[in-house]
């Protein structure tokens, strides 16, 4: 089977031994994602929505390296350090996949990865096959 790798090439990549995303066959898998910029530092500490956006833009940049789309996308998890911000994020994932409506979760959890990082994205999405 063919098995492709997205890397963002963070250090925290090469630490734990995981890929940004991955295909394999039709299917792609995006991991869990916050809004980050090229130094690795968190964008918009604390504020939901810009955060949600941004972590959906590396998503969706990741899916396009793998000759994916928002459009090809089936289901999304959100992870939220405060559920009363479930608004804000939900509008930034209606804004990115519209008409798609991928199976989502949300869930809340007690902490993420990097201080001031109040949600994380994963994605799942399966490509037709030509």
């Amino acid at each position: 089977m063919d098995r492709r790798h997205v890397s963002t090439g963070t250090e925290w990549e090469r630490q734990v031994g995981y890929s940004r995303a991955i295909r394999a066959g039709n299917t792609v898998r995006v991991a869990g994602t916050i809004a980050i910029d090229d130094d690795g530092a968190v964008v918009t500490p604390g504020k939901p929505y810009e955060q949600t956006r941004h972590a959906l833009g590396i998503v969706t940049d990741a899916l396009d390296e793998l000759d994916a789309s928002a459009a090809d996308v089936v289901a999304t998890r959100l992870y939220v350090t405060d559920m009363r911000q479930q608004e804000a994020v939900g509008r930034a994932h209606e804004e990115v996949f519209g008409d798609v409506r991928p199976a989502a979760t949300m869930v809340e959890v007690s902490g993420l990865a990097a201080d001031g990082a109040v949600v994380e994205v994963e994605a799942e999405a399966v490509v037709a096959r030509d």
